[in-house]
């Protein structure tokens, strides 16, 4: 299980280069652990504060990473869960893309 979740901070540090953001956004990975993109860049979550926690499980979000599928459609049809700041989630989406 660590692995996956190695092979998700090296996924997401390849996609965000050396952006960072002005707050933080928090990748729960349900079965595996939490990463995190704030103004460190992408990492291992520490379990501070984020001002956006996005859930789902390790395949959604590799389908959102490899652009086969669309933050918003996952969204809409139930496979992510947003808590906190949406506008900082929407930010998400100008990252990985």
């Amino acid at each position: 299980m660590q692995d996956a979740l190695a092979q998700a901070l090296e996924a997401l540090q390849e996609k965000v280069g050396d952006r960072t953001i002005d707050g933080a956004i928090r990748f729960d990975f349900t079965e595996l652990g939490a990463l995190r993109i704030d103004q460190q860049g992408a990492r291992l979550d520490d379990g501070s504060e984020a001002d956006c926690t996005i859930s789902a499980d390790l395949d959604t979000f590799k389908a959102m990473f490899d652009g086969d599928l669309s933050p918003t459609a996952a969204f809409m049809t139930g496979r992510i869960k947003i808590d906190g700041d949406m506008g900082m989630a929407m930010k998400t989406a100008s990252l990985l893309g």
